[in-house]
């Protein structure tokens, strides 16, 4: 097949770079590459096979022969752009939430719900980064019985607030008092049981993304999730604590298998042994993993789950590029 020209929204950003990297790394067959950012990049270049390629300043114009952009630039970005970019022509895969609600767009997790592509409008949406960590281990279970009811906390790395989260947990750890920062309290030493903004319910809109986008991506429109997200002083990789309740009573065995055989997860579990997923081993990692698979002591209908996932790479870039792998490959 012949090379795409393929555009990335945000290619100097954390997501964006990763995008270029898990291009090459993927060897999809890119003729042609178009960073593009904020006039702030204006001079700046991005690496990309193997060359210094120059960053272009994002407008109206910048879609034009494009076969495949990759937009990670922001929700009032991609609500601007991404139809502009589809109507020239490019199919969007937008990572932002700018669409992921829209009945019109599809939400994708290439490994779960690959079916909702057969019909896309010329865009896509990339789910949130802690949705597609669970959505991921979820799907197997689903597979052996119907869900009845997901709880899931998160334990949510700092760099899921991109470079600046990033570098403020390096600048607090280092002993320094930040005068601005992107979290409510200092994250050093701490835990933030809250990301994003608190809705009328009391939930945050981080919370209530995992809720409204697992139903989705699954089908499941009534789908009881409960979700608490909390911020931890961890670099990359998120964590999440997945309870699922079945209609069936499933054994462990049965599940540790389902698990072992889907695309995309790692089953690391190994009972009374230190052997189960972190995120400094996770990081920087494909596969999504999930350790700790215990049957609830009262309830044999309910399993209890450690998943941990890079939220940059399969919970962002990765996804993004295998939807696109879907679409083109």
């Amino acid at each position: 097949m012949s090379g795409r020209k393929v555009g990335v929204v945000g290619a100097t950003g954390a997501v964006g770079q990763e995008m270029l990297r898990v291009l090459e790394k993927r060897k999809f067959p890119v003729a042609d590459i178009v960073p593009l950012a904020s006039e702030r990049s204006a001079g700046r270049t991005v690496r990309f096979a193997g060359e210094d390629v120059p960053v272009r300043v994002l407008d109206k114009n910048a879609f034009r022969g494009l076969d495949l952009a990759l937009f990670s630039a922001g929700a009032s970005v991609s609500r601007e752009l991404a139809p502009i970019a589809r109507d020239a022509g490019a199919v969007v895969v937008d990572n932002s939430s700018a669409f992921r609600m829209d009945p019109a767009i599809p939400l994708v997790v290439p490994e779960v719900n690959p079916h909702a592509l057969d019909r896309h409008p010329g865009i896509i949406s990339n789910p949130n980064c802690s949705t597609i960590i669970m959505v991921l281990a979820l799907e197997p279970i689903r597979r052996l019985s119907p869900l009845v009811r997901v709880t899931v906390a998160t334990y949510q790395a700092a760099s899921g607030a991109g470079a600046k989260g990033l570098d403020a947990l390096e600048r607090e750890l280092n002993g320094e008092q930040l005068e601005t920062s992107p979290f409510p309290h200092r994250l050093a030493g701490n835990l933030i049981p809250r990301i994003d903004v608190v809705l009328e319910n009391g939930y945050t809109k981080e919370e209530m993304k995992m809720v409204l986008e697992t139903r989705k991506i699954l089908g499941l429109e009534d789908l009881p999730v409960n979700a608490t997200c909390v911020r931890v002083p961890v670099a990359r990789a998120h964590s999440e604590a997945v309870t699922v309740t079945t209609e069936a009573s499933l054994s462990t065995e049965d599940i540790r298998a389902a698990l072992a055989s889907a695309p995309g997860v790692r089953v690391l579990d190994e009972p009374g042994e230190d052997v189960y997923p972190t995120p400094l081993e996770v990081s920087e990692k494909d596969d999504v993993y999930v350790g700790r698979i215990r049957r609830h002591p009262s309830d044999p209908f309910t399993h209890d789950l450690w998943v941990v996932g890079d939220q940059i790479l399969k919970g962002a870039a990765l996804n993004a590029v295998q939807i696109a792998e879907r679409l083109f490959l």
